[in-house]
């Protein structure tokens, strides 16, 4: 289960990192490569989402689990990096919105 955990919190970081690039992109003026990394953002997002969702899926089917420190770490990192990446979407588009 570690394992699992530990991939749930490397591919939330990878994807709220890709978000926050695509924040600094997109203020120098690139939208282009700010969608892009909002792409590469929403990839290892939903990695991480797999990784959950497997996790509640055991549990549903009987295999509880202790719950650690750790897990709550990885579910809250997975929660930050998703609105992260929402906001980026929503700052990438105003920048669009600002270069007409």
């Amino acid at each position: 289960m570690e394992q699992i955990v530990m991939e749930l919190i490397v591919n939330a970081g990878d994807g709220r990192s890709k978000a926050m690039q695509a924040i600094r992109v997109a203020k120098k003026g690139d939208l282009k490569l700010a969608k892009e990394k909002i792409r590469e953002s929403s990839e290892a997002l939903s990695k991480a989402h797999g990784f959950q969702t497997n996790l509640i899926q055991n549990e549903a089917a009987g295999d509880h689990m202790e719950i650690t420190l750790l897990m709550v770490h990885a579910q809250d990192h997975l929660m930050n990096a998703m609105t992260v990446r929402d906001l980026a979407q929503e700052m990438i588009a105003m920048y669009e919105e600002f270069r007409k």
